[in-house]
């Protein structure tokens, strides 16, 4: 019997982080509370307060700085990509721009 190799499977994206990708692909750029509130109302109850975005927003910050590790999206600031370990202030969110050729 021969073995047949098989390729590991790419881990599947967590939740928060195929949301963030499935809203960046509309070709925006999103700052964490507008990921966070279409997070929030994708998971609503009844009984959810107004407030349930802010639940959110830490969880979509380490999604997105894990994405951009991975150069999945681009996390930038006054126009400029930022270091996805060291960040400040207001930032978007987009996927990476394609480099054109000269």
């Amino acid at each position: 019997m021969s073995e047949e190799k098989t390729e590991p499977a790419e881990p599947k994206d967590d939740p928060i982080a195929s949301t963030i990708l499935e809203l960046l692909g509309r070709g925006k750029t999103l700052a964490f509370k507008d990921i966070a509130m279409a997070l929030a109302e994708k998971k609503r109850k009844p009984k959810d307060g107004p407030e349930l975005w802010r639940r959110y927003v830490t969880a979509v910050k380490q999604q997105a700085v894990h994405l951009a590790r991975k150069g999945r999206i681009e996390i930038v600031r006054k126009g400029i990509v930022a270091d996805p370990d060291d960040f400040k202030g207001i930032v978007r969110l987009r996927l990476p721009e394609k480099k054109s050729k000269k």
